[in-house]
């Protein structure tokens, strides 16, 4: 059973997915691809055997015909709420209170396939652990060899760059002022990348032990789902209850800070080009809520 909590699943599924779709010619035609993305990338992680791929795609599949039917209408009112706000004046509570929808949408959808992750994690041979180990591995691996590479500028500068590819995305291009302004908005973020990956590392280390538990337990579908929904929701209370709670608290609002100093530059034109995207995603979601598929 991959990383449920990694960033990579999240992008499968909810909002955090349109950053990602925002440079593609159709957000519709990639998300009804979606479901083939979700099953090659558990199966990089764990290479599924003949008879679990069987039944892993119909329970994807399922688990995607519910999502459009349930939850993309959602989707268009966070995105309507985005639009509004890029409209005014949006504050720290604002963006607090989106990235919490956001969380709550995730936590929905990882508690609705808590039977089909427990059938996997149940599933799972020795040999299929290893694999996931091995893939853990090597994803902090990229992840130290994209991340934390040269010293303190070098790794902030990367992190400016991968922000400002999003940006862009919504925005438009920006002016050389512009980018001065959003650099110095970067930089005072807190950076400990070092952070980063411990925290990465422990949610591997636990979803590892948990699949471990249940292969040598051998444990019913019921005790199993339990340990799922444990590790899902301690996943989500990590930040608020970890020791590096200053530091968590310290990286939210000056990220908050760094948006919301975006959001503040932009100019007329970079605000419509934004809530003509979101309006595109809109109306794509809407579209693909109204299809049989």
């Amino acid at each position: 059973m991959p990383d449920i909590h990694s960033p990579a699943l999240r992008r499968v599924f909810l909002i955090v997915l349109m950053a990602v779709l925002a440079g593609c010619s159709s957000l519709r035609l990639a998300y009804n691809h979606g479901d083939t993305l979700l099953y090659w990338w558990l199966d990089a992680y764990v290479d599924l055997n003949s008879d679990q791929k069987v039944w892993v795609k119909k329970d994807i599949d399922e688990l995607f015909h519910w999502h459009r039917k349930t939850q993309l209408h959602d989707y268009t009112q966070i995105l309507q709420t985005g639009q509004r706000q890029l409209a005014g004046n949006p504050t720290v509570a604002d963006l607090a209170n989106n990235y919490d929808e956001i969380k709550r949408r995730t936590q929905l959808l990882l508690f609705k396939a808590l039977p089909e992750l427990a059938d996997l994690a149940r599933s799972l041979q020795p040999e299929q652990i290893a694999a996931l180990e091995k893939k853990f591995t090597a994803n902090n691996v990229e992840f130290r060899k994209k991340n934390m590479k040269g010293d303190k500028e070098a790794q902030q500068k990367f992190r400016y760059k991968k922000s400002m590819e999003q940006f862009e995305l919504w925005f438009g291009p920006f002016n050389a002022e512009q980018e001065a302004q959003i650099r110095r908005a970067s930089d005072a973020r807190p950076l400990d990348n070092d952070i980063w990956l411990d925290e990465r590392m422990r949610r591997q280390k636990n979803i590892l032990t948990l699949v471990q538990k249940v292969q040598r337990e051998k444990l019913s579908k019921e005790a199993t789902m339990a340990l799922i929904h444990t590790l899902i929701k301690d996943s989500f209370e990590r930040l608020e209850h970890s020791e590096r709670k200053p530091f968590f608290d310290a990286y939210d609002e000056s990220t908050m800070q760094f948006i919301l100093t975006v959001i503040k530059i932009a100019t007329p034109a970079q605000k419509a080009h934004a809530h003509k995207r979101m309006q595109g995603w809109i109306d794509d979601f809407n579209s693909l809520a109204a299809e049989p598929r």
